[in-house]
C-alpha cells in the first residue's frame, strides 16, 4: 500500500506469523493516532486506554516509551499522518486457551492522513442508520480490542460517499455508537452521550470533549439513548481521534443544524 511503512516488534516488515493470535482471534487491542508537526497527538490518554486495555486481557504490556519512540521514528518528519498500534498476545498453536509465556506482538504503522471533504467539518454530515447490531458484552466494553467484525458489516451497509457514517444500536435498542467515532447530541443546552458500560469504545475525542464540555459550563451526561431521542435532538455531532468533531445535519430524512453547543466545542482548545 502506497504510503504505509510497518514496524513488527521493532523491524520493517510486512506480515506477521499465520499462527499470531491477534489473526486467529483478534487476541489484542490497537490505537489509530493523529500526528502532525511531529507529535503523536492526545499520547497519554491514547497510552493509557491501550495499557488499560491490555490489563482486561491478560496480556503483558510493551513499554509505552519503546512504542512512542518506534512510533516517531516512523514519521521522520512526515505530517500529517497517521499511526496506527496494534498489540497482540503474540504467537500460538491451534485453540482458544492462551499459551503460557506467550510473547506479546507490537506492529506500529504509519499511514497517509485520510481526505475527507472540507464542508463535513463546517457543514456537517449526513449519516445514516445501520441494520447491523453490537452485541452486548460489559468485560469488552470501552476497550478498542482487535474484534471489529460487527462495525465491517455495518459498514458493508451503504456505498453511497455523501453518506459519511453510520449510527449503530445494541441488541436491545440502545443507541451506542457510529461505525468509528462516538456519538454526542445536545437538548436543552445539556450534552448527553450513551453510556458505554455494555458495549462500543471509549474514544479519545470522546474524552477530550467532555472535559472541554465541562471547562466551559455545559452539563455532561453518559446515559441511555433510544433512536427517537437522537432524531429529535437540538444538536448531534460525532468525534474520532482523526476527524474531531463532525456536526450531524442529516440523519436519514431527518435534518440537523450545527448549533452553538456544538460550534463551541469545536472552538475550544485543549491547552
Amino acid at each position: 500500500m502506497s504510503g504505509v511503512v510497518v514496524l513488527v516488534n521493532g523491524e520493517p516488515a510486512d506480515a506477521v506469523p499465520a499462527l499470531n493470535r491477534g489473526l486467529a482471534y483478534g487476541d489484542g487491542v490497537f490505537e489509530t493516532i493523529a500526528a502532525r508537526d511531529g507529535l503523536l497527538e492526545h499520547w497519554e490518554r491514547h497510552a493509557r486506554r491501550m495499557l488499560s486495555g491490555l490489563a482486561r486481557l491478560g496480556i503483558p504490556a510493551p513499554d509505552p516509551e519503546l512504542l512512542r519512540s518506534e512510533a516517531l521514528g516512523l514519521l521522520g518528519g512526515r505530517s500529517p499522518a497517521v499511526i496506527k498500534i496494534i498489540v497482540t498476545r503474540g504467537e500460538g498453536g491451534r485453540g482458544y486457551a492462551p499459551p503460557a509465556g506467550a510473547a506479546p506482538t507490537r506492529i506500529v504503522s504509519r499511514h497517509p492522513f485520510p481526505e475527507w471533504p472540507a464542508a463535513w467539518t463546517g457543514g456537517g454530515v449526513r449519516v445514516c442508520w445501520c441494520e447491523t447490531r453490537l452485541s452486548c458484552n460489559p468485560l469488552l466494553a470501552g476497550i478498542k480490542h482487535l474484534n471489529r467484525l460487527e462495525q465491517v458489516l455495518a459498514r458493508r451497509e451503504w456505498d453511497d460517499p455523501a453518506i459519511a457514517e453510520g449510527l449503530m444500536m445494541d441488541t436491545v435498542d440502545r443507541v451506542v455508537e457510529a461505525t468509528a467515532r462516538n456519538l454526542f447530541l445536545v437538548r436543552d443546552g445539556a450534552l448527553l452521550t450513551p453510556r458505554l458500560t455494555a458495549c462500543g469504545v471509549a474514544g479519545v475525542m470522546r474524552a477530550v470533549i467532555m472535559e472541554r464540555a465541562e471547562r466551559l459550563g455545559v452539563p455532561v451526561e453518559e446515559t441511555e439513548l433510544g433512536r427517537d431521542e437522537v432524531e429529535s435532538a437540538d444538536e448531534v455531532f460525532l468525534t474520532n481521534s482523526l476527524s474531531g468533531v463532525w456536526p450531524v445535519r442529516r440523519i436519514g430524512g431527518v435534518v440537523l443544524e450545527a448549533g452553538p453547543v456544538t460550534r463551541k466545542l469545536m472552538m475550544q482548545t485543549d491547552d
